[in-house]
């Protein structure tokens, strides 16, 4: 028989999880392995570019034991990443020449305001699609090009290559054999033009950013290189690349123009699918290429939020007040509603729609009557609140409403959040049967690449409806609370 499993590598920005998945998107073995964060100044989060490799090479090994299958069972690999993020390695030894940049990191802010003053925003928006700010790749590079001594000579000489997660995991499957980035990773870098398809020489030139450390751009689905038979014991073709929200997006069969889903991790990330043109945002949200395959390029509409359940891990790490994020649940229901306390998680500023990196954390409303429960209940109902200021600019900007939201991650596990998601939105929330569909993204973009799914009509019938969520609260709270939301978000800005 010939292989009819899929790897999917699924590179997160607090763990690495690998997961093979059979022909109807279900997952036959998975594992998971958490990584250090590290915080070496306020806003500042960096990884060491060992540990996600480690991670992901161990999770890959675990997840084929766990299916009891070998590498000669899988018929491709697909790699899907935390977007965003920033490596730079010798292209002789791999070696990083300094630790990751996260993309939570706002270490480059200064670059950022330099630029805005410079008038240059406009520019960048145009071309890009994205705003200025320290969340994108390309002033990460720069500010590591300016501070290690001696890299921007290197890196003009061809020494040093850059990559998103993506490049660096491809790079190290291949043994070195292949640079490359897809275009949905490319376009999260303001250096990539949406409307060329190719890495801008102006805009390379404005961040000061050499052109020969960059990736070769190639499709989300095709063959780009083999993973080397040592590290899974025979060579398996890698035919699927995509950043982490644009694969979920993929793998909620969000294939119709104005389709949308929500993903629920570290941060929160609402993808609509534009279809075959950039659709200019006004109202603070991104314009990202979704996907290319074939030779046609699908674009979205992006809102972006930067703290959702990473809020929870706070509560958890930071503060003590619970062992699990999945107590947070029965904190929410154990009171009858919020206690009038509200938590905005800008703890490295706010991202869409309002794009404020001077914003910072905080919690309103406490009283003497406020409990762990209230404080739970708030980081849950911030992940909401969020999303739904997310929704109404990207209705304003496409002018579509949404009939419904598909939804996955991890807190979509949480049935009283989903509830509160339907109730203040006003739509219907829909959960899948599989939620790991960032994974199972990747995983279909690889086997669209190696036929083990024809086409996407063939990808659309996996999808299947575990539960939907449909709005029960009346017009009069649901406005009271938003209200009160934006109130708090807008004590925390600047």
């Amino acid at each position: 028989m010939d292989p009819s499993l899929v790897l999917a590598l699924d590179q997160g920005t607090t763990s690495s999880r690998a997961i093979v998945f059979d022909r109807s998107g279900c997952a036959v073995g998975t594992a998971q392995q958490e990584f250090p964060q590290l915080f070496p100044s306020p806003g500042h989060v960096e990884h060491d570019p060992e540990a996600i490799w480690e991670s992901q090479l161990a999770t890959a090994r675990a997840a084929l034991v766990n299916a009891k299958r070998s590498a000669a069972d899988i018929a491709a690999i697909g790699v899907t990443n935390q977007r965003e993020t920033t490596i730079l390695w010798e292209r002789d030894s791999g070696k990083p020449v300094a630790n990751a940049i996260v993309w939570q990191s706002r270490i480059t802010v200064p670059i950022c305001e330099r630029m805005k003053a410079d008038g240059l925003e406009p520019l960048f928006r145009q071309k890009t699609g994205l705003v200025l700010d320290a969340y994108f790749s390309g002033t990460k590079i720069r500010h590591l090009l300016d501070t290690i001594p001696g890299l921007r000579g290197r890196t003009e000489r061809g020494e040093i290559l850059f990559g998103t997660v993506d490049s660096f995991l491809i790079w190290r499957l291949t043994g070195g054999k292949r640079h490359v980035t897809d275009v949905s990773n490319a376009s999260r870098t303001l250096l990539f033009n949406l409307h060329t398809l190719d890495w801008d020489d102006e805009l390379l030139k404005l961040l000061g950013v050499p052109r020969a450390m960059l990736p070769q751009v190639v499709s989300s689905s095709e063959v780009i290189g083999d993973c080397d038979a040592k590290w899974l014991g025979s060579s398996i073709p890698i035919a699927g690349d995509a950043g982490d929200q644009q694969a979920a997006t993929f793998g909620q069969a969000c294939f119709d123009p104005g389709s949308a889903k929500n993903t629920y991790g570290t941060g929160c990330f609402l993808l609509m699918n534009t279809g075959s043109k950039p659709a200019e945002s006004h109202h603070g949200l991104l314009t990202t290429v979704g996907w290319r395959i074939n030779g046609q390029t699908v674009y979205c509409l992006e809102g972006s939020v930067f703290v959702a359940g990473a809020a929870v891990q706070w509560l958890r790490d930071g503060l003590g007040l619970i062992a699990h994020a999945g107590e947070t649940a029965a904190l929410a229901t154990s009171v009858p509603d919020n206690g009038g306390v509200y938590f905005v998680p800008a703890f490295v500023g706010l991202g869409a729609p309002y794009w404020d990196a001077n914003a910072r954390g905080l919690i309103a409303g406490l009283t003497r009557g406020t409990t762990k429960a209230h404080l739970a209940r708030a980081a849950l109902e911030a992940m909401a609140y969020q999303t739904a200021d997310v929704l109404d600019a990207m209705r304003q900007d496409s002018g579509v409403a949404l009939q419904s939201l598909r939804v996955d991650g991890g807190a979509t596990a949480n049935d009283w959040l989903m509830q509160f998601q339907s109730d203040v939105l006003g739509v219907p929330v829909r959960r899948p049967v599989v939620q790991e569909t960032t994974a199972l993204g990747a995983a279909y973009l690889a086997g669209l690449a190696t036929g083990v799914w024809s086409d996407l009509s063939d990808v659309s019938k996996n999808w299947q409806l575990q539960r939907e969520f449909v709005p029960v609260m009346p017009e009069m709270q649901r406005s009271e609370l938003l209200t009160a939301w934006q109130r708090a978000v807008s004590r925390s800005r600047d």
